[in-house]
C-alpha cells in the first residue's frame, strides 16, 4: 500500500482492490490494518473508517490511541467529504424500483441525486433497496466516455473467453450523503448502470478468492475534512487507476 500521508496520529493509505480493511471471515495477515502493524510495528493502529474489501482509495488508520475517538467520529458523524469514481455503462437510467431520482439540472439527465432505503441483512451477502424511510442519499455525475474499451454486459464472465460486446463505459463520480453498506454499488445498480466488475450486482457471480482478474472499478477518489486534532483542512487524493 503506499503511503499518502503520515504524521504522529494518523496515516493515510491509497488501499488497493481485493484487500479488505481489517480482519473478517478468512481474511487476516491480507488486510489493509494488519499489514500496517506489521510494517511499523505499532498494534495500536486502528481504522478511523472502512472500505469494502473490492473497493480501492483513500484510507485512513490512526496510530494514536489518545486521538482514536476524535476520528472516528468524524467518520460517524459524516464530517469528512467523500468523492467516489467508478466505471459504469453510458446508457439511459432506467426508473428504480425503490426510491426517488431527482435531476439536479433539468432537462439534462445527470447530476441527478439518488435517494432510497436500504437494508443489509446480516449472513446475506448483497443490500437490497425497500421501501421506507429515506436512509441513503448519493449525487451521480456523468463524465467522458473511456475509450476504446467497448464495455461488459452484466454477469457475464470475462475470464477465459473474449469480452463480450455490449454499451461503451463511462467514467461516474460519486459523491454519498450517507454511508449505508454497498450504497454507491446498489444506487448505480438500481439506476440500470451497475458499476463494471461488479460481482454481486446486479446478480451474485460466484468467483474463486484467489481470482483478482475483475477489480470492482469503484474507488475512493479524494477525502477532506477538517482535522479534529489541529484544525486543519486535509485532503488527500488517490492515485489508483480505473482499468479493465
Amino acid at each position: 500500500m503506499d503511503v499518502l500521508y503520515e504524521d504522529e496520529r494518523i496515516i493515510v493509505v491509497d488501499k488497493p482492490h481485493f484487500l479488505a480493511t481489517m480482519p473478517r471471515g478468512m481474511w487476516y495477515r491480507q488486510t489493509a490494518l494488519i499489514r500496517l502493524r506489521e510494517r511499523l510495528g505499532e498494534p495500536d493502529i486502528t481504522p478511523a473508517h472502512r472500505l469494502d474489501r473490492m473497493t480501492a482509495g483513500v484510507l485512513v488508520f490512526v496510530r494514536d490511541p489518545a486521538c482514536r475517538g476524535a476520528y472516528q467520529m468524524l467518520f460517524q458523524n459524516r464530517l469528512a467529504v467523500k468523492v467516489y469514481e467508478c466505471l459504469a455503462p453510458c446508457r439511459p437510467i432506467v426508473r428504480p424500483r425503490y426510491g426517488t431520482v431527482t435531476r439536479i439540472d433539468p432537462p439534462r439527465p445527470f447530476p441527478l441525486l439518488r435517494r432510497s432505503h436500504i437494508v443489509k441483512e446480516r449472513g446475506v451477502l448483497a443490500a437490497f433497496e425497500t421501501p421506507g424511510l429515506v436512509n441513503a442519499e448519493t449525487l451521480i455525475e456523468r463524465g467522458e466516455p473511456v475509450s476504446p474499451f467497448p464495455g461488459v454486459k452484466p454477469c457475464m464472465p470475462m475470464a477465459g473467453g473474449p469480452r463480450p460486446s455490449a454499451v461503451p463505459v463511462c467514467r461516474y463520480t460519486l459523491r454519498p450523503h450517507t454511508g449505508k453498506t454497498h450504497q454507491l454499488r446498489v444506487h448505480m445498480n438500481a439506476l440500470g448502470l451497475p458499476i463494471v466488475g461488479d460481482d454481486f450486482y446486479p446478480c451474485i457471480q460466484a468467483r474463486r478468492y484467489d481470482d483478482f482478474s475483475q477489480p470492482l472499478q469503484l474507488v475512493a477518489r479524494v477525502l477532506w475534512f477538517t482535522d479534529p486534532v489541529t484544525g486543519q483542512e486535509r485532503e488527500f487524493v488517490s492515485r489508483q487507476p480505473l482499468l479493465i
